[in-house]
Formats: C-alpha cells, sequence, structure tokens
C-alpha cells in the first residue's frame, strides 16, 4: 500500500519537531458592498419612453461618485445610446390620476421596494383638461401609498415641463396653472420622515428648442431635465437614507404615519359639509394626528366637529384630534367634519389634504 505523500512527509519531519501543519482554509472575504440605493423614476412617456433623461442622470450621478445605486422599475430600458441602468415606472399614456383611481402604484412598489421616488406625472391629465384639484388629489393618494410601502420614503416631486402641442391650444396656460399649486401642496403633504421637495422643471424650458413634438424632450431636454433632478437627488443621497423596506421581509420599523381622504358630504350654493378620514398606516398604535386641509377655490372652513380647528390666512386649515378620537390602532380611522363658505360660481368641492401622527407614549 502506497503511503501519501503528506503523510510521508510529516512521518519524516516528526523526529525533527515539525510537522506539516495541513493547508489552511480560505478565508471567506468580507462582505462589504453596502445595500445600494433604490430609486424608481416614476411618470409617464417623458419618464419611459424612452425617457433618455434617466441615462443622463444615471451617467452624471456615477461620474460623481454616487455608484451605490440602482434605478428600480417594472419596465426596462428602451436604448438611448449609451451605458446606464435603465429600470422605471414610466408608463407611457398613463394620467396619474388613472394610476390613483385603479390602485396601480402599491404594487409597483411592492415589486421595487425603493427608497427614493422622482415622480414627473401629470401631462396626460392636463392634456385631459383634469382640474388640478383633482390632479393633486391623486398625488397626494400616491404618497399615501409610497409611504404605507416605505414610511421613509424621499419624494421629488417635478413642477412640469412646459407643454405646447399642436393639437392643444389651452395645454401651455394649463401647465402653469397647474406648476403654481404644487409647491403649497408639497408644503402641507411633506413630513419630516417622509419629505416632499419640488423640483422646478419648468423654467428655462423651451417646447421649440427642447422638445421634438411640443411634449416630449430631445437630446437637449434630456440634459435640461438631467440637470434640474441632479442637485436635488444628490442632496438626498448624501444626506442619507435610513433603513427602509430593502428586504422584502422586513416588518418596518413601527413609526407612525397616517393618512387623511376628503369628501364633500352635502353642496349647496355658496358652501359645503365636508368630511376626513384618517387612518393610521403604520404597524404601531398611534396616540394623535394632525391634519393639514387646503380648499380649494379660496374655500374657508368655518365649523368643524370631532377635532379642533386652526385656521392660516391663506385659508390654510390645521385640524388636530379631539383627544377621545386620536388613539388609533394600526389599519384604525377616525373621521372629522366641516362646513366650509365657497364663492357662489365655485366648482364641485376639493381640498388638499395631509396627516401626521404622534407615536403612543411608551409605558
Amino acid at each position: 500500500m502506497r503511503t501519501p505523500l503528506l503523510g510521508l512527509l510529516a512521518a519524516l519531519l516528526l523526529p525533527f519537531g515539525l510537522i506539516l501543519a495541513p493547508p489552511a482554509a480560505a478565508a471567506p472575504a468580507a462582505d462589504t458592498a453596502a445595500t445600494p440605493v433604490r430609486i424608481m423614476p416614476l411618470g409617464d412617456s417623458i419618464t419611459g419612453s424612452p425617457g433618455c433623461w434617466r441615462a443622463v442622470l444615471w451617467n452624471r450621478l456615477q461620474d460623481a461618485g454616487h455608484t451605490d445605486i440602482d434605478f428600480v422599475g417594472t419596465l426596462g430600458p428602451q436604448g438611448c445610446g449609451q451605458e446606464h441602468d435603465g429600470d422605471n415606472e414610466g408608463h407611457g399614456g398613463e394620467l396619474v390620476t388613472q394610476a390613483a383611481d385603479q390602485n396601480l402604484l402599491p404594487a409597483r412598489l411592492a415589486t421595487t421596494l425603493p427608497d427614493i421616488v422622482v415622480m414627473h406625472f401629470g401631462t396626460n391629465d392636463v392634456w385631459s383638461s383634469i382640474a388640478p384639484d383633482r390632479i393633486l388629489a391623486a398625488y397626494t393618494k400616491l404618497v399615501g401609498q409610497m409611504r404605507a410601502a416605505n414610511p421613509d420614503m424621499r419624494i421629488l416631486v417635478a413642477q412640469l415641463i412646459p407643454m405646447n402641442p399642436g393639437s392643444c391650444s389651452g395645454c401651455a396656460q394649463r401647465v402653469v396653472d397647474f406648476n403654481a399649486r404644487i409647491p403649497g401642496w408639497a408644503r402641507s403633504t411633506s413630513t419630516s420622515d417622509s419629505p416632499v421637495t419640488v423640483v422646478d422643471q419648468w423654467t428655462g424650458f423651451s417646447t421649440v428648442t427642447d422638445t421634438y413634438d411640443g411634449v416630449h424632450p430631445n437630446a437637449a431636454g434630456d440634459d435640461k431635465i438631467a440637470a434640474r433632478w441632479y442637485p436635488a437627488l444628490s442632496a438626498v443621497l448624501d444626506a442619507g437614507i435610513p433603513d427602509g423596506p430593502g428586504d422584502p421581509g422586513d416588518p418596518g420599523d413601527g413609526r407612525p404615519a397616517c393618512t387623511a381622504a376628503f369628501r364633500a358630504t352635502n353642496v349647496w350654493q355658496g358652501g359645503y359639509q365636508g368630511e376626513v378620514t384618517v387612518t393610521n398606516t403604520s404597524t404601531s398604535t398611534v396616540s394623535g394626528w394632525t391634519v393639514t386641509v387646503v380648499p380649494a377655490d379660496g374655500a374657508r372652513l368655518t365649523q368643524l366637529w370631532n377635532g379642533t380647528l386652526s385656521t392660516a390666512a391663506d385659508g390654510t386649515a390645521t385640524v388636530t384630534d379631539a383627544t377621545w378620537n386620536g388613539t388609533l390602532a394600526p389599519g384604525a380611522s377616525a373621521t372629522f367634519g366641516f362646513t366650509a363658505t365657497t364663492s357662489a360660481t365655485a366648482g364641485t368641492p376639493s381640498a388638499t389634504v395631509g396627516c401626521t401622527a404622534r407615536a403612543a407614549a411608551s409605558s
């Protein structure tokens, strides 16, 4: 029987006090790679068909050292002539009101688990003459769905690029009118845990030189859009992202969160009665809530029940719970009602609402 070579060497060296140790197993490489920050570009064809501003933005971020990022979406790249992460959520022809009414976003969020949403959405709604109040209500619903998926979601919302197609003489002014409403909506919707940042994509953008059809950006327009997104997105990345739902098994951190939904229950000339439903969307009990109500068309809240009202000079109302209806278990809701005065020529009642919640005191 032949002696194995290693055993033979050991036998020869033993008298000299030496022994061959078996070769050490290679130490596993340390996993030092950080989890990339997941960024969802959200919108319509301006974002996704092919939405080449995303390619420009991706490469600018990479060149600046933001290499730990991952663009995410259920749609893949559509060319653009340069290497980039092309995943996105830009659905050509889609209306933001359609996405809200049909609850299209939650499944997309569950699939992609973003930490940041970069949203240029509403061009098709403006083209379709949908009222700004209704578009902003859709924005609010989408933001609520984003926060239900990730309470720390960072949200960048664009003031839309100009639009002046030959088939829509009123579109240019309608974009201006809608964009003017976005900053106020953002202020009432933003929270410390999930800030909403407005990015001005309108100023300095020309439908003549920066689009190929009065609506969709050409190469010059792509560069301008990317240049506007870059500082806002870079600032969010530099500030750091709290641990979010990047792991599909993450149950969340249990911090308080809530949503608010408005509806008109009765309407008469010169006024209406409204109702707001507050829902605890977090995984823990909340001990109180505060809702901001920005009524449209110059309406003013006059009487309120099931809450405490304060009103700013611009008509923005702040409503806090009435103590007895402030504590909400996960998924539970409370309502408050109010009456409001309007002008005799006001349209269908609407309001932009936002909600913040307070954590229950620990025992």
